[in-house]
């Protein structure tokens, strides 16, 4: 089969015939149709060793049902890998593969499993949000938008702080802005993917007893704050560090948050943002766009 394989010089990626996959019982054989490409995974190609096939999101058709169950052969499906995404075929855990209602394609299905998990339980860590201030940092990107989106949804007045902020408030955004105000209001809830100074902000306006979510670090400064504005001023107050697979690992399987999402897409509750949308022989392309941060929001790949 032919996947997308890491190489030492730039775009860091290039086709190539690799062997097929051998699912265990517990995995599904699933023929990807679009994949979903994300910074974390673009940036850390160029340390792979060459040859390597990474890539995180997928979505596609069962070609061979795990013996252990789990949607049928034929099923259109949306899953998620540690590795071994962006290939031609995947074998994919069946704890980590929903089936897809009608009315979502494979491209906005494959924008969901790390954007869109990510997402979804970092707002459920921060908990109960209906008429309370979230705030979102990073909001231009994908975890980000879908994030204003979830939250608004569940009721919480959102700000998004963002480089690119066109287009969010129709999202859901109630403010938007390119930096924290560090004289403005308290949020009950922060959901960061910046970090460095972006982070240290987001400490010292978070409300007592509220909850910061930190998955990202986009900028790799040091995280500085005046402790003060931490005990003292908002008592309680809590920094979660999350990481997806982390969180997959030691909690409920990731196939019913999967499918939750894409029945919010079908039904029109949420929108993905493709910001691009390339045949994976322009995989090239994308992911120098990606890179260069000229995306804002998703960058797909149809496997054709």
């Amino acid at each position: 089969m032919r996947a997308l394989v890491s190489k030492q010089s730039a775009p860091f990626a290039e086709l190539a015939d690799v062997p097929d996959p051998t699912p265990r019982p517990d995995e599904a054989l699933v023929e990807v149709r679009a994949i979903s490409l994300n910074r974390g995974e673009t940036r850390r190609l160029q340390q792979l060793e060459a040859g390597t096939v990474t890539g995180w999101d997928l979505a596609g058709t069962v070609r061979q049902a795990a013996q252990d169950g789990g949607p049928p052969e034929g099923a259109r499906v949306v899953g998620l890998m540690n590795v071994g995404a962006w290939a031609e075929l995947a074998a994919v855990k069946t704890e980590h593969l929903a089936e897809l209602p009608d009315g979502i394609s494979f491209e906005q299905a494959a924008t969901l499993p790390v954007a869109g998990l990510t997402a979804l339980r970092a707002l459920e860590v921060a908990g109960f949000v209906l008429g309370k201030r979230v705030l979102v940092t990073g909001a231009s990107g994908g975890v980000g938008r879908f994030a204003i989106q979830l939250a608004k949804l569940a009721g919480a007045h959102v700000t998004a702080i963002a480089r690119r902020t066109e287009g969010l408030k129709e999202l859901g955004a109630e403010q938007v802005a390119t930096e924290i105000d560090l004289n403005g209001p308290t949020y009950e809830a922060i959901i960061d993917g910046v970090g460095g100074p972006v982070l240290g902000a987001a400490i010292q306006r978070v409300s007592p007893g509220g909850t910061i979510v930190s998955f990202a670090s986009t900028v790799t400064d040091p995280v500085s704050y005046p402790s003060r504005e931490l005990f003292a001023r908002a008592p309680g107050a809590r920094l979660y560090g999350f990481y997806l697979f982390g969180e997959l690992a030691h909690t409920r399987s990731g196939s019913p948050d999967l499918r939750r999402l894409a029945d919010l897409v079908a039904d029109g509750r949420i929108d993905p943002q493709i910001d691009l949308t390339l045949s994976w022989n322009g995989a090239g392309q994308a992911i120098e766009a990606l890179l260069e941060r000229r995306v804002n929001g998703k960058a797909v790949l149809r496997v054709d």
